[in-house]
């Protein structure tokens, strides 16, 4: 891969967020400064009515990428320890997004291995801690416009995908039956599937 791949357009993310995730499945992640270059196996979608969602409760100055307009960096941080990576979708005004969850390292796998202290290739970006971390994403990327010509950090078309899968999000308290996460079928690059203790069993309430 000689030359950084063209961003997705604003057109793309302007869509229900469980539509985007799939269609994210197999895209290219790219940081322009560092030439990063990873290719997407597992993305979440969150809407404002799923109580999984941050935005679901309403507007505050953390989640306020997720309200508009789409294809902007959400970057919060998890439980204290890790950043993640989500992108706006939809329209203005009506909050929600995709979690970037896992990916495949194509290029800059050295500077990647750096920031996560030398694991196997297949552990660099499964899960979307290791993701942002890969990539040396903190809340200093949140707001950033992904579909901005010249921005550092943006999304681009990938052509390659073995099929999507749907299935229940990871490690979410409520909503957790929601078939909203999306891989790509037979990848070993996708995170592995963690119930949360706290939803209850499959198929109840939680």
């Amino acid at each position: 891969m000689s030359r950084l791949p063209e961003r997705l357009g604003r057109s793309f993310f302007a869509r229900p967020a469980p539509e985007v995730a799939a269609d994210l499945v197999g895209a290219l992640l790219v940081r322009v400064d560092e030439r990063l270059v990873a290719r997407l196996s597992e993305a979440e979608a969150y809407m404002r009515h799923d109580p999984a969602c941050h935005a679901h409760r309403g507007r505050t100055r953390r989640n306020e990428p997720l309200w508009g307009p789409a294809g902007h960096a959400y970057v919060y941080f998890s439980y204290g320890m890790h950043w993640c990576l989500n992108v706006s979708t939809g329209t203005p005004g009506d909050p929600q997004g995709c979690l970037l969850r896992a990916a495949e390292p194509l290029r800059g796998v050295e500077r990647m291995r750096a920031r996560r202290g030398d694991r196997a290739d297949r552990e660099l970006l499964r899960g979307p801690a290791r993701l942002a971390q890969a990539f040396g994403l903190d809340g200093s990327w949140s707001g950033r416009d992904l579909c901005a010509p010249g921005g550092r950090l943006y999304l681009a078309a990938g052509g390659l995908c073995t099929g999507v899968v749907a299935g229940p999000r990871v490690g979410v308290a409520v909503g957790a039956d929601t078939p909203w996460r999306f891989t790509a079928a037979r990848s070993p690059w996708v995170s592995s599937y963690r119930r949360s203790p706290r939803a209850g069993p499959p198929g109840g309430t939680g």
